[in-house]
């Protein structure tokens, strides 16, 4: 892609009429365009693939270490809270795939839909099974559906079954689900919700899948790592997902060493909570060096120190 053609593009974002450039989905190579700072692997429609065991490892990291991690890195948009969730006692970590839905306009529905049958998406059913089909495995669902309940409802459990056998995780709706008990049922599916309701979906329709979407407060792209638990969900773009995950895990680490040394009462708390002296650091260091369970490979913590700064 050009930069005239990628600046056309991100000006279809910033006007709000995506459906004018003619397609569903954006191209591999806009994708890749507008998730440039990934050098990784990536899914055929252009998506970044971050690794599976980062997801894994991000599970574990908490909602306020990975907000200031990626606060500190100018990221301030990343974070939403008061959610409905289906199993608060579960974390669900995966790749975002995005959606955006309008309130109904015929003409420009029929403009999607006609641009879809171009496309070979599926002409059975409502348009809001097109983002269901692109699912793959490790995928999460993060649709915006400007916060509409009643009759906002884009998925019940026939669709969440759709979306667990695909993509083996669940959804984050800036919207609302009909058939909570049913959705229930389907093990292993979760959902973080704005609301939910008996109605079925009307007067709104899909717009774009793989767009940015705004859930919230949060700026959302295609390939971003999903970090959803009972204190909220944060999104985590592909290239900063790494560095925050041994951030994370080192801040941890830190945190169970001082509590060790503070029940032991070999520090004050004054010490532990201003910079370290020295003689801690080595303490730290030597505790670090002696240490069994980490959560990361002792290579990678090797490297992560060389460039520590305290």
């Amino acid at each position: 892609m050009n930069r005239l053609s990628f600046v056309c593009f991100l000006l279809v974002f910033i006007w709000g009429e995506p459906l004018f450039a003619q397609q569903i989905s954006p191209t591999p190579e806009q994708i890749i365009a507008l998730t440039s700072k990934w050098t990784g692997e990536r899914f055929p429609d252009g998506r970044p693939k971050v690794p599976d065991e980062l997801l894994e490892r991000l599970s574990n990291v908490s909602m306020e270490e990975a907000w200031g991690i990626l606060r500190n890195r100018g990221y301030n948009n990343q974070f939403e809270n008061d959610w409905i969730i289906l199993r608060d006692d579960q974390v669900m970590t995966g790749r975002a795939v995005t959606a955006q839905y309008m309130p109904l306009r015929p003409d420009a529905n029929d403009l999607v839909k006609e641009i879809g049958k171009k496309e070979g998406r599926a002409q059975a059913g409502g348009t809001n099974s097109w983002p269901i089909d692109t699912l793959v495995d490790g995928d999460i669902y993060v649709a915006d559906g400007f916060g509409k309940i009643v009759d906002g409802t884009l998925i019940g459990d026939n669709l969440g079954t759709s979306i667990y056998t695909k993509s083996k995780r669940g959804v984050v709706f800036n919207g609302a689900v009909r058939d909570m008990a049913g959705l229930l049922e389907i093990e292993g599916f979760n959902g973080w919700v704005k609301g939910h309701d008996p109605s079925y979906i009307q007067e709104m329709m899909l717009a774009t899948i793989n767009y940015p979407v705004k859930i919230g407060r949060a700026h959302v792209l295609p390939g971003d790592a999903v970090l959803a638990n009972k204190w909220g969900v944060i999104f985590v773009p592909a290239h900063l997902l790494a560095d925050l995950v041994i951030n994370a895990e080192f801040i941890v680490l830190r945190d169970e060493f001082a509590l060790e040394r503070l029940r032991a009462q070999k520090y004050t708390p004054g010490q532990i909570d201003s910079a370290w002296s020295d003689a801690i650091k080595a303490d730290f260091l030597d505790w670090l060096s002696k240490k069994q369970d980490l959560p990361m490979s002792r290579a990678e913590l090797d490297e992560f120190m060389k460039d520590r700064t305290w």
